[in-house]
């Protein structure tokens, strides 16, 4: 290696390129992205307290996805506070969020096998999968803002979090009716998640209608 006049011997001195690697470091292991990993790690957790043989399973594993859902906004608010952005927490927050919605739905659909459950379910996840193609789509066009999360998004996701979990809670509370005021939210999210997908696609039709 060929030296400088300051630095004759032409070796790195320490710590030249040492705080861009820090700031990467610090941008992916960071407190938005450790919530989203916990809400990862909160998968299993919630199928086993599902198949528990106690009394307390179904709440367990109502309260272990409110858990989940919780850090959903949490990691939200930190990343925009703290300034902590990344490539990796906006990969991994969609894909945590989606996993573990599926799976409360198949569980939910393993243990309550009605018409109306199966359809919610698979009206929710049918849509899931098809956005995330028309996204990654939008994106290999230069067009991804056109299909950013929409406000009627964000209420789905807020009736589907809070319905999932008293769908999978169960067990009445105050003499209230958990399951079935669950089993109403949830629908209103597919009901939502409909309207978010026509949404989406209308605001990608004039893309997708190009050779």
């Amino acid at each position: 290696m060929t030296g400088s006049p300051l630095n004759p011997e032409g070796v790195r001195p320490p710590g030249l390129h040492d705080a861009p690697a820090a700031a990467r470091a610090s941008s992916t292991w960071n407190w938005p992205n450790a919530l989203t990993w916990v809400r990862i790690a909160a998968i299993p957790l919630v199928v086993i307290a599902f198949y528990l043989h106690y009394p307390w399973r179904d709440p367990a594993a109502g309260l272990i996805f409110a858990a989940a859902g919780v850090t959903d906004t949490l990691d939200g608010y930190l990343a925009r506070k703290l300034g902590q952005t990344s490539r990796l927490g906006a990969f991994l927050d969609p894909v945590a969020d989606k996993l573990i919605v599926a799976t409360a739905l198949v569980l939910l659909v393993a243990r309550d096998p009605r018409p109306i459950v199966v359809l919610m379910a698979a009206v929710i996840i049918g849509r899931e999968i098809a956005i995330s193609a028309l996204r990654e789509w939008m994106a290999e066009v230069g067009q991804r803002r056109k299909v950013a999360v929409s406000i009627i998004g964000k209420y789905k996701t807020i009736f589907q979090i809070v319905g999932l979990a008293m769908m999978l809670y169960r067990q009445p509370l105050l003499g209230l009716p958990i399951y079935q005021l669950g089993l109403d939210l949830t629908v209103l999210a597919a009901a939502l998640t409909l309207v978010s997908m026509i949404d989406y696609l209308r605001a990608a039709w004039p893309e997708l209608r190009e050779p």
